[in-house]
């Protein structure tokens, strides 16, 4: 349980950091970016079976790695191990990825390299999630679901044709995974914006969110997961009818259901966890919905809890002036600012 925020944290110079909290891994982080795999390797045996945190982990080591050679230099002085491995795939997924958002030539190519290593590493290391994980981000860049692993049809009537296979077989080896839920949800959204025009697709999303979020127990940080499909929604409105004004989109944030699953995500995670373990990114986006959702002094308590730790996101989708990179910083002052000020 937490106590009130007080004034702690007014005044802190605000960072990003993609590791957050965990220190081990900001200091694998330093090593990798000097070129250095040492710390990496032994970040990962020590992680072990922890598959949420080696999910976490890796994710945050691959998109730093995936600007150097560093992980290639490890495979080649380790073929058989399976993190060295799994890191190369973590790796090709993200420069496939890179590569379609640049529209590269060689982004079709980069992406069926990214799917034989994921396939590399799942047979190396069978009970590991990653290599599943990684599989589904690569699922957003088949646009038109050509493939037939991302059109499977879904335990759930009401959800669309996806690559729902993926999911299930991070269901066998981590059943609350938070990255492969967001995987699917970025699935979602991008399906979202091939079709604009469909109402039906549009929803998807939100019920998708809804739906994890009635299974997904107390304590699991699932519960925040909706507050990002609500940014989203708020993101497409606002491009969608801009003289509708930012002020009046904003009012979605203080009514049901968004302000329910606020709560949820308060009550039902927040409250019951410690926050170091969090991701500050999930941290982030509970704060902006309280504070938008005009609960000051519960999210004077989520700012509190982040201490310096700001992420671009959600604040850069719901600012004023959503062009300007800066705005996303001058957006979270101006919360924290307000909520630590309101709870003294």
């Amino acid at each position: 349980m937490r106590g009130t925020a007080g004034s702690h944290g007014r005044g802190v110079r605000i960072v990003y950091s993609p590791a957050g909290f965990d220190f081990e891994l900001r200091g694998a982080v330093e090593e990798l970016r000097a070129g250095r795999w040492m710390a990496m390797r032994t970040l990962l045996a020590s992680t072990g079976s922890s598959w949420g945190l080696r999910t976490t982990r890796s994710q945050v080591l691959g998109v730093v790695a995936a600007g150097s050679h560093v992980v290639e230099t490890w495979l080649q002085e380790s073929p058989k191990d399976p993190d060295a491995r799994m890191m190369h795939a973590r790796v090709a997924v993200e420069r496939a990825v890179r590569a379609r958002r640049e529209q590269h030539h060689t982004a079709q190519e980069l992406e069926q390299e990214a799917r034989q290593e994921c396939y590399a590493a799942a047979e190396l290391l069978p009970a590991d999630p990653v290599p599943w994980v990684a599989l589904l981000a690569l699922a957003r860049l088949d646009q038109r679901q050509e493939r037939a692993e991302h059109r499977e049809r879904a335990a759930e009537p009401m959800l669309p044709p996806g690559p729902w296979g993926l999911l299930y077989r991070v269901y066998e080896r981590d059943r609350y995974n938070r990255e492969a839920h967001h995987r699917m949800l970025h699935f979602l959204h991008a399906r979202a914006e091939r079709d604009a025009g469909n109402a039906g697709s549009r929803a998807s999303a939100i019920d998708f969110v809804r739906w994890v979020s009635s299974w997904a127990p107390a304590g699991s940080e699932l519960l925040a997961l909706p507050l990002y499909a609500y940014v989203e929604q708020y993101r497409r409105q606002r491009a969608a009818q801009p003289s509708s004004g930012h002020l009046l989109l904003s009012r979605q944030w203080s009514h049901d259901p968004v302000a329910l699953d606020a709560r949820s995500a308060l009550q039902g995670w927040f409250e019951l966890t410690d926050p170091t373990t969090q991701s500050v990114l999930d941290l982030n986006h509970l704060a902006h919905a309280l504070w938008a959702g005009q609960r000051t002094s519960d999210a004077a308590r989520v700012f509190a809890a982040l201490g310096p730790y700001f992420t671009p996101q959600p604040w850069l989708q719901v600012a004023e002036d959503p062009e300007q990179p800066e705005a996303a910083r001058t957006e979270f002052l101006r919360a924290r600012d307000h909520c630590l000020a309101a709870d003294d």
